[in-house]
């Protein structure tokens, strides 16, 4: 069971008109080859909204049959799907983009309200989708490879890419949609086939988009088994799929601890990963920055999602010049923040997932407190019948001095600790002397220091931004991250040749075999 609010309102039928409009049952299927919804024999899986409580949803989750049916099916479908032209599989995933298109209204409601995100959010994880679709239409005439010159007459050397197989995408509950489209869409276009485990806290976006795509591949007569899915505990299935070897690729986004037990189980079979674990994202502002774009940088950066995206800025690094202007500022944008219903446009921040989520939260401001650091606003759960569920709490502002124990640790909320720096070689030391190392930003209008801390002697993070913040990455460019963020990288740039193995090949059109590096051999 994934951890419900504190008092579930009630298991009646949820009539929100989103649900109806993904025509979404009461109790779903834990298990799907793309065509064949499984009368799965699980445990029962409840979903609540962390926005009001209600139940949304139930699934029946997969077993561990199950999961080998699906694997069996999706075995059999990569033969099919990897002999299909890359363009004409680029025309599949074009489609399925059109269908997300038709139905962004519905399922950026759906994300919102399971997963907690403002409403503008999840119409935008919808948006995503459809942008990945697009960027991997184009790619299916791109998966290009390299013609060298051989060092023997007669003879022609190149690198060419093929399909690897059945690539396994575990996603988080903070972006129950997005992530998997990253993977699947570019791993579909490059002639993989998709199995697909969502987390257990948002299990009913999952089973909306894969009704969704089972629109596009009836359609089209495309081989059961080309995407799938399995919805079930991690004893039960996750690691099943973590151990097998026709998995050949497993993608999982989570927490870094998450990420060292996938590493460690899927290395062990020389499996391949991309591994998108814990950030620990800072911004440092110098005294040369326009402060208005940093604060508002800043404050989306740090509130957005309700502090959970991997993404979220969490340390700001702030010029002892301006260290209390900038802190008086924030102070003043968080005072007016309003927190409630996040399918409410007129609210900012919606709720955190769960009530342990909150427990997380609360604990770390008071081990902050305890290390030495000074709560200037904030931190408080939020009581009254308008947060009934017991997953809202007001975003926190934390005063410390520099990286203490807690600040070195990522909690999945809002809070965000403030720090201060005299020179920029101690600002980047600070921003690069914690594990992680996924998102970083700078603001400044001097050119040397922007330079500087792009460069290699600068921020140590997969991404590095200057005059915008560490949130809101765009699909073209490769995401991910270095040290405890995990490595690997999905999404754009060329991310795709994760997702393909790469084959040497030398060709000899003459009547004689020289070898390389002039060795002779005569018989």
């Amino acid at each position: 069971m994934i951890d419900a609010p504190a008092k579930p309102k009630s298991k009646s039928k949820n009539t929100h008109a989103f649900l109806k409009a993904l025509k979404l049952k009461q109790v779903s299927s834990g298990a799907c080859t793309g065509l064949e919804w499984f009368n799965t024999k699980g445990e029962i899986l409840n979903s609540y909204s962390p926005v009001d409580g209600q139940l949304i949803g139930s699934v029946k989750q997969a077993t561990k049959q199950d999961l080998e049916k699906v694997l069996q099916t999706a075995e059999s479908a990569f033969k099919q799907w990897r002999a299909i032209p890359a363009p004409k599989r680029g025309e599949i995933v074009r489609q399925m983009g059109n269908e997300l298109r038709k139905y962004k209204e519905p399922l950026g409601q759906l994300v919102s309200y399971e997963m907690g995100k403002s409403l503008q959010e999840g119409l935008g994880e919808v948006q995503e989708m459809i942008d990945i679709c697009d960027f991997a239409v184009g790619l299916s005439r791109q998966l290009y490879g390299l013609s060298m010159h051989s060092e023997r007459p007669s003879h022609r050397m190149y690198e060419q890419w093929h399909p690897l197989g059945i690539v396994g995408v575990v996603t988080a509950f903070n972006f129950p949609v997005a992530v998997w489209s990253w993977n699947a869409m570019l791993a579909l276009v490059c002639g993989d086939v998709v199995l697909w485990k969502p987390s257990s806290k948002t299990p009913i976006c999952a089973v909306a988009v894969h009704q969704l795509m089972e629109n596009v591949l009836r359609e089209n007569k495309i081989p059961e088994g080309v995407i799938t899915l399995v919805i079930g505990s991690g004893k039960e299935v996750g690691d099943e799929i973590l151990k097998d070897h026709r998995v050949q690729l497993l993608s999982a986004t989570g927490s870094t601890r998450v990420g060292k037990h996938v590493a460690k189980v899927v290395g062990e079979r020389f499996g391949k990963t991309i591994l998108e674990l814990g950030g620990n994202n800072a911004i440092i502002i110098s005294e040369n920055a326009n402060l208005d774009l940093a604060i508002r940088a800043v404050a989306f950066g740090a509130v957005g999602t309700a502090g959970q995206r991997c993404t979220s800025t969490r340390r700001l690094i702030i010029h002892e010049k301006i260290y209390s202007k900038v802190k008086e500022k924030l102070t003043q944008v968080y005072s007016q923040l309003t927190i409630g219903d996040p399918l409410d446009t007129n609210n900012h921040v919606g709720p955190l997932i769960d009530t342990d989520a909150v427990r997380q939260f609360s604990d770390a401001i008071q081990i902050a407190q305890e290390q030495g650091g000074k709560v200037l606003f904030g931190g408080e759960v939020m009581k009254g019948k308008k947060y009934e569920s017991g997953c809202y709490v007001q975003p926190c502002l934390v005063e410390v001095k520099g990286n203490l124990p807690i600040v070195k640790q990522e909690t999945f909320a809002p809070i965000l600790y403030l720090m201060k720096y005299k020179t920029l070689d101690e600002a980047i030391h600070l921003q690069n002397d914690v594990p992680q190392g996924l998102s970083s930003a700078i603001f400044t209008q001097n050119l040397q220091e922007a330079e500087t801390y792009l460069s290699a002697a600068g921020s140590d993070c997969g991404i590095a931004n200057v005059n915008i913040g560490t949130s809101g990455a765009e699909i073209g460019g490769a995401f991910g991250g270095e040290k405890e963020t995990g490595g690997g990288r999905e999404s754009g740039s060329d991310s795709w040749k994760l997702y393909m193995r790469r084959q040497t090949n030398t060709i000899n059109f003459g009547n004689s075999l020289p070898l390389a590096q002039g060795i002779k051999f005569d018989v």
